[in-house]
């Protein structure tokens, strides 16, 4: 009976200890699996890194879902040709970091070419030892230098 009471004392302790917090490298190896599923077209992939309460916060005010973006990343209307991240810099708070990114990338969307470069802010949490993209946000960086 005392051999059980220490067994189950044990697994208590164990299931209620603190998950152990979001690494930099857990972030990065998330976004590099995100970008990766774009720039192959693997919607599983991008799938395997987004939160099932996932959201895209578009340029225009809108939100685009976590379906509707998986969607669009194996769809024949999205094509990239290039992509790249840079200036990248990870906020870390416990389980949970924002990702401050520049991404650029041409190719093109239902028939129409762009060439984009964005700043990026990327909401990744980790939960129950899942580290997932929670929420992102893309603004378009403009020039600063004025056409006369």
């Amino acid at each position: 009976m005392l051999m059980r009471i220490l067994i189950y004392t044990v697994l208590l302790l164990i299931s209620c200890s603190p998950e152990p917090v979001l690494t930099e490298a857990e972030v990065m190896t998330v976004i590099e699996r995100f970008d990766a599923g774009w720039q192959n077209k693997k919607p599983k992939l991008v799938d395997s890194v987004l939160s099932r309460n996932y959201t895209y916060f578009t340029q225009s005010g809108n939100t685009f879902d976590r379906n509707s973006l998986i969607a669009t990343a194996g769809s024949q209307t999205y094509t990239l040709q290039t992509m790249q991240r840079e200036e990248v810099t990870i906020h870390l708070d416990g389980n949970t970091a924002v990702v401050n990114t520049i991404w650029s990338g041409k190719g093109f969307y239902h028939g129409q070419e762009f060439n984009d470069r964005q700043r990026c802010s990327i909401t990744i949490v980790k939960h129950k030892k899942q580290v997932r993209i929670l929420a992102e946000h893309c603004t378009p960086i403009k020039s600063m230098n004025k056409e006369l």
